[in-house]
């Protein structure tokens, strides 16, 4: 069991320990627009800390911490309930209740112990020590504390509901709590960005049920899909992917990548986690999109790597951001293919035609871009040293390399990244001139196949390195190559063989590098881990090329994965074999929920469905579900503005209702 518990809710979120307490000195916090607002928040009821009993997960947003104070004196058993009912989002809400279980009045002292770095959401994460800063002052207001730091622009002002002491870092209330009865404050953090104060969006003075993330999780909850199946742990691993990615939806419309470190708009991820989202909901991606398009770079500038055309990596609000305060970084090779893919897919999916169309200026945009450095493989390489040394999903400095381990050399073409080109030529086709983006896109598909396929060891090369030479790790990357199609169908059957070999594939999860690799190390973060997005192309490359029960098999080793982590995907587990751990082994530092592995469950389900939503006649289904998923209904699938129903059992159909 977790010792810490994270709540989510668009770009804010809070990290406790279990009894609802933040302690200095880690990454707990309270988080919003990429500042630690409150570092310190801790209870004492007569100078004791609280002893956690439970915790009541009752959205993403909102957690009830139940404990109880220490025994009353002179009595062996505590009769002092605490609890603590927390709703993050744009600050913090907390409805505080203190409930007398004995026949005696209570009197107690409860005091909130409260503080702030004003820490930049980075130097939290990052590895060294978290940066002082010098100006964070406490003042008192009428109505509970205000802390700021004018050096960083930001600021919290912590509002107490009910009568209090008040002294720099302590707000104390002098309480009796009837026999059998309670007694409750409402404490309100509210944001100050730039000066500005910005209340928290559970307010304190409104009923939650009014509050604009309780309205859209309900909206988002109301509108998706409603799955019967006689599996449990299916229909709990798909429940929570709805309920995820309902939590990390941004105000915006557009998806956050994770929590807790990357509660903000990312191109790579949300572009991903929106297409494999698309059975469920449409509207991901076309909120993403429209935000990456606002986006899309405009100007040269080597720091941030802004070019004309490109779409951004990642959008960050701290004042330590590359590029300043709201700051967008560009370091992504992969983005800008995958924006024009979504456009392709989203469009498939049967998008209202007004909204595709008004993308398609930005889809051509990212495609010049793409065209002029494409030559003929779009390749990366960082423009100053700040940058990411890798620029595809795996990011990591050692993420690319060489079969005996040692690092490719940039400039680095990725052997995915050519697969995302090719698709974003064929989705580009599609939406007119669909001459020249096929001529470009077998072009591209022709050299791929002769430059990037190792005869001699039967499978892709990983990446070609700055002087053309293909780096010949082995590694998960060619299973993304059979998801775009840009594979040569004569060697996919040696493609789907080392995937699902014994070097890759752990009866869990193909891994990102084999086993019998130089830079092999399962507990590491690309070079042998699990990742359920990666696994949930690649089942969707082995569909697509024909390879049925080897899908089938890969699925259901997620799916099975799942069960283990409570029916929540984390963002990545460690590679060791099923033979040698029964159960899969976590990756300390994974995130959770995020977004791609929240969306994969439902990638899963699409390819084992083999639904496709643009059949001449309508969605096509030709399931290959497992027995004991069946028999499986999904009604309110939304496909082209229309609600379906997918039945499938002894037979499948699809209709509308």
């Amino acid at each position: 069991m977790s010792t810490l518990v994270t709540l989510v809710e668009g770009d804010s979120f809070a990290v406790s320990t279990r009894n609802g307490d933040i302690v200095p000195g880690d990454a707990q916090g309270v988080y919003h627009a990429d500042t630690r607002l409150i570092s310190h928040w801790e209870l004492r009821v007569d100078e004791a800390p609280v002893e956690a009993l439970e915790v009541v997960a009752a959205a993403p947003y909102h957690a009830t911490f139940v404990g109880r104070a220490r025994p009353r004196p002179g009595a062996a058993e505590s009769t002092l309930l605490v609890v603590r009912d927390r709703y993050v989002g744009g600050g913090l809400r907390e409805d505080l209740t203190l409930r007398n279980l004995s026949e005696e009045p209570a009197g107690c002292v409860v005091g909130l112990h409260v503080g702030s770095d004003m820490a930049d959401l980075f130097e939290v994460k990052g590895s060294g020590p978290v940066t002082h800063v010098a100006d964070v002052e406490s003042a008192i207001t009428p109505d509970g504390l205000m802390i700021s730091a004018a050096s960083r622009g930001r600021g919290s002002r912590v509002v107490a509901g009910g009568p209090a002491l008040a002294a720099p870092g302590l707000i104390t209330f002098r309480v009796v709590v009837p026999p059998r009865g309670q007694w409750s404050v409402v404490l309100q953090v509210n944001p100050i960005i730039e000066g500005e104060e910005r209340g928290a969006w559970f307010a304190a003075h409104q009923p939650v049920e009014e509050a604009e993330p309780y309205r859209r999780r309900a909206d988002w909850q109301r509108d998706s899909p409603v799955i019967s199946t006689p599996s449990r742990a299916l229909a709990r691993t798909l429940g929570r992917s709805r309920d995820d990615l309902g939590a990390l939806l941004l105000r915006d419309g557009a998806i956050a990548a994770g929590a807790p470190w990357f509660m903000t708009l990312f191109g790579r991820d949300s572009l991903l986690a929106s297409w494999m989202a698309l059975p469920f909901d449409q509207s991901l991606a076309l909120g993403t999109l429209r935000r990456l398009a606002e986006l899309q770079g405009v100007r040269d500038d080597p720091l941030t790597e802004e070019e004309p055309g490109k779409i951004l990596h990642e959008l960050r609000h701290g004042v330590l951001s590359l590029g300043g305060n709201a700051g967008a970084y560009y370091g992504s090779v992969d983005a800008t293919p995958l924006f024009v893919m979504l456009l392709g897919e989203l469009r498939r999916w049967g998008a209202p035609e007004e909204a595709v169309r008004e993308l398609l200026p930005a889809a051509d945009r990212a495609l010049e871009w793409i065209t002029t450095h494409a030559r003929p493989f779009l390749s990366y390489r960082r423009r100053t040293d700040q940058g990411l040394a890798n620029q595809g999903w795996k990011d990591s400095f050692d993420g690319v390399n060489h079969a005996d381990g040692t690092l490719a050399r940039p400039p680095i073409a990725l052997a995915e990244v050519q697969g995302y080109v090719y698709a974003a030529y064929r989705a580009r086709a599609a939406f007119g001139e669909a001459e020249v983006w096929e001529r470009r896109a077998e072009e591209l598909r022709e050299a791929f196949n002769e430059h990037f396929w190792l005869p001699d060891r039967g499978y892709y090369a990983m990446a070609l390195d700055g002087s053309g030479r293909p780096v010949d790790g082995l590694g998960s990357n060619m299973g993304h190559c059979l998801w775009t199609g840009i594979a040569d169908p004569r060697y996919a059957p040696q493609v789907a063989a080392h995937l699902l070999g014994p070097e890759m594939f752990t009866g869990f999860g193909v891994r990102t590098l084999a086993s019998s690799m130089g830079a092999y190390n399962p507990m590491s973060y690309h070079n042998g881990s699990i990742w359920p997005h990666d696994n949930a192309l690649i089942v969707a490359g082995l569909m697509r090329y024909g390879f049925a029960d080897e899908a089938v098999r890969l699925a259901r080793g997620l799916l099975e994965a799942a069960e283990f982590f409570d029916g929540r995907l984390p963002e990545l587990f460690c590679g060791f074999d099923r033979t040698e751990f029964a159960v899969p082994v976590p990756y300390p530092t994974s995130c959770s929920p995020q977004a791609w592995a929240a969306a994969a469950p439902i990638q899963l389900l699409r390819a084992l469905l083999r639904l496709e939503p643009d059949g001449a006649d309508g969605p096509e289904l030709d399931p290959v579900l497992p027995e004991p998923y069946r028999p499986l209904r999904i009604s309110g699938l939304p496909v082209g503005g229309r609600r379906m129903a997918v039945d499938v059992g002894e037979k499948a159909e699809i209709r509308q209702i």
